[in-house]
């Protein structure tokens, strides 16, 4: 075991170039960390061989020797080289050492998936305290013993520091020292390459480990650099055309990332999706071609990044999606004047009710109790979510309004009515979080959803269905719709604030309770009606932050359907949220931003209210500036992650959601609801008034007869 000596303590280097105080550096020219001291003017001498950087080093000096061989091969350095660097007394950083004087190293290393660093010291300063939280991402660990580690790798809770410590959880040694040399575990001279975050604590870290290496004054970076970055800084004056640009750049990732399936990789798309259970899959092939929309799009990233940067796809169809993508393509297809986008628009439709099993079997027959209705994705054609039914319902009517086609208009009809038929007295799906199955719906007959008395305010899972409802009202004069939809609408309101069911956060809630109230405002513009719109803004603006961002909240009391995470061991075992206290500046732009975006521009066009006026703007503008800019990751250029800290101003928050965590892209929910409103917000126009000459009532007799009058 080893006894570890603390940095030493170093004045500050004021000077912007910093002495000739020469540090030896064996590595590929390549290595991240090359790179930056050859930025940052850090004066150094290259060397192929540990042997010659160790015996040309001057005495006293400091070498870096660094793993380029890794993952696959480990760092070799002979007993020979280190004691004359012993002898010598050089300070010496070393990484992935493939073994060293009396230390077992096994073969076996330890593969991360959720685990982050832990510092577990406090020789690195006030913003890198004992307990501070780093990311590393697919992190291969030499599994070693060691005493007092400066650093270590560990599954734990929390976003800015291990809330719950590190006590009861397997820790892995990072980062020790022993006297003169510095030992990492690990490559951590891959923090750009590998997309470590945050940039700014790794640059902390790095600074301090450099300051170190070369045992002179403090080294403070002028920059740090980074291949993923927001695309404006947060006070950077916007170009003119800023928000044509995000569409444009919006439309064109679904492109970059091969997102759209063609026919050519259709079996590679079918062997990672499976069975739809566990549809993840490598990254991308990015030289293959893009598909034109017939066979679908794909959901977009997984949060797991990979040691070279690409991210994991996540290769399921979602029924949901193909509708939203719909939206985004023909609502950019009009403000971008590119025709080819239509086309796209039009097949993803296409794919939904003709070209897929999605209106097949029983809910393609009309004498089924599930007629009408889509199952949540072509591998689960027999679960129904009422809210992904309303946002891939939305997602068509938007685009055939840019289309100006009725095409779909009867498929539109027959799903809203469709749910609107297995809805309880109240207005509710309820069931479990929203999800019904056919096998319930056809043994128990239509009729026995319609007779129930279930209330469930959760608006994540039913508001945007009772949205839907009021916008067929108002093109069929159907007044079931209206009845139905304000009876829900109250009692979810006289459950606001406390008494609301709530998912990953409360502010999600929030953001999905604003369009419905919008539009009923639309078709009933009563006090009552605009008190209840304005009580759910007003609160879901108290966390905006100056420059737009909405913090995210958890909920009180025990309504979390997911919650907060809560120990160590339930860190990724369920969805979370992005937090894990209130008052971390971090936004959520996969559920609460994008749905607020667009509701709240609903909102404003319904009244003319400045405060929301203001709110749709200042949240654009955030929005503009966090789309993601690449030039190595072409896949992520113009996409929207779901974390953002505007605090750091970085892609930065806890990554415990199972299945959707920080780093996460979305074709539909995420990157379509925020293309979409900013062509509205381009076009000083909203969704109700885009779509106001639909002809959907053609539809709507014969319908209600289908579904309720036989």
């Amino acid at each position: 075991m080893y006894t570890l000596f603390c940095l030493p303590v170093l004045a500050l280097l004021t000077s912007s170039n910093y002495p000739e105080t020469t540090i030896s550096l064996c590595g590929s020219s390549t290595n991240d960390l090359f790179q930056l001291m050859k930025r940052e003017r850090i004066a150094f001498k290259q060397y192929t061989s540990t042997s010659a950087a160790i015996a040309n080093a001057a005495e006293g000096s400091g070498v870096i020797i660094t793993a380029d061989g890794y993952p696959d091969k480990r760092l070799v350095i002979s007993v020979t080289d280190l004691n004359r660097a012993a002898k010598k007394n050089l300070r010496l950083y070393i990484e992935y050492p493939a073994s060293l004087p009396e230390m077992n190293i096994p073969d076996e290393v330890f593969v991360s998936k959720l685990e982050r660093v832990v510092v577990t010291t406090d020789i690195f300063g006030k913003h890198l305290q004992r307990m501070s939280l780093l990311g590393i991402n697919d992190c291969r660990v030499l599994q070693v013993k060691v005493q007092n580690p400066l650093l270590v790798l560990a599954k734990v809770a929390g976003v800015d520091k291990a809330d719950f410590g590190i006590d009861d959880v397997k820790a892995f040694p990072l980062l020790f020292q022993k006297g003169n040399m510095m030992v990492a575990l690990t490559k951590l001279t891959n923090f750009r390459t590998g997309r470590y975050g945050p940039n700014q604590s790794w640059k902390e870290l790095w600074e301090n480990i450099l300051t170190w290496v070369r045992g002179s004054e403090n080294i403070r970076f002028k920059s740090w650099g980074a291949d993923v970055t927001p695309m404006y800084t947060r006070n950077q004056q916007l170009p003119s055309q800023a928000g044509k640009l995000a569409v444009a750049k919006g439309v064109q990732w679904f492109y970059n990332g091969k997102f759209l399936i063609d026919s050519s990789w259709k079996d590679t798309w079918l062997k990672y999706q499976g069975d739809g259970t566990n549809p993840f899959g490598p990254a991308m092939d990015l030289h293959l071609p893009s598909g034109n929309g017939s066979l679908g799009i794909l959901e977009g990233h997984a949060s797991r990044i990979n040691n070279n940067g690409t991210q994991q796809y996540r290769w399921w169809v979602r029924t949901d999606v193909q509708g939203e993508v719909a939206y985004a393509m023909a609502s950019a297809a009009q403000l971008l004047h590119k025709k080819e986008y239509y086309k796209v628009s039009s097949n993803l439709a296409d794919f939904i009710f003709f070209n897929s099993n999605l209106r097949a079997g029983a809910t393609g027959n009309k004498d089924s109790s599930v007629y009408g209705l889509l199952g949540v994705a072509p591998t689960h054609p027999y679960v129904f979510w009422g809210d992904d039914n309303a946002r891939c319902m939305l997602g068509v009517i938007g685009a055939s309004a840019y289309m100006n086609s009725a095409k779909w208009d009867k498929e539109i009809v027959e799903n809203i009515l469709a749910n609107f038929r297995i809805s309880s007295k109240q207005g509710f799906h309820g069931g479990n979080n929203g999800n019904l199955s056919m096998a319930d719906i056809q043994k128990l007959g239509w009729r026995h959803f319609w007779d129930r008395d279930v209330v469930f305010p959760d608006p994540n899972f039913e508001s945007w269905m009772w949205a839907a409802y009021l916008w067929l009202y108002d093109k069929t004069k159907y007044k079931p719709l209206l009845e139905k939809a304000k009876i829900a609408i109250r009692l979810t309101m006289e459950a606001f604030p406390d008494k609301w069911n709530w998912a990953v956060d409360i502010q999600l809630e929030r953001a999905r309770m604003i369009l419905p109230l919008a539009w009923l405002v639309r078709v009933e513009n009563t006090e009552e009606h605009r008190h209840w719109l304005d009580m759910v803004v007003t609160k879901l603006l108290d966390s905006r932050d100056s420059c737009g961002a909405i913090q995210e909240e958890l909920g009180s009391g025990n309504k979390g359907i997911s919650g907060n995470t809560t120990s160590n061991k339930s860190y990724g075992d369920f969805e979370a949220p992005l937090i894990s206290e209130n008052g971390q500046k971090v936004s959520d732009l996969l559920y609460t931003c994008n749905f607020a975006f667009f509701g709240l521009n609903e909102a404003a066009h319904a009244t003319g209210n400045k405060k929301y006026i203001d709110a749709v703007h200042k949240l654009s503008d955030f929005l503009i500036r966090v789309q993601v800019k690449s030039e190595k990751h072409k896949d992520l250029d113009g996409a929207w992650f779901r974390a953002f800290d505007y605090g750091r101003w970085d892609y930065w928050a806890s990554n415990a959601d199972a299945g959707w965590g920080a780093w996460s892209t979305l074709t539909g929910w995420s990157q379509t609801w925020i293309l979409a409103t900013q062509v509205l917000v381009e076009q000083h126009n909203s969704y109700w008034e885009s779509t106001r000459a639909s002809n959907v009532n053609k539809y709507m007799p014969q319908t209600v007869q289908l579904m309720f009058d036989r």
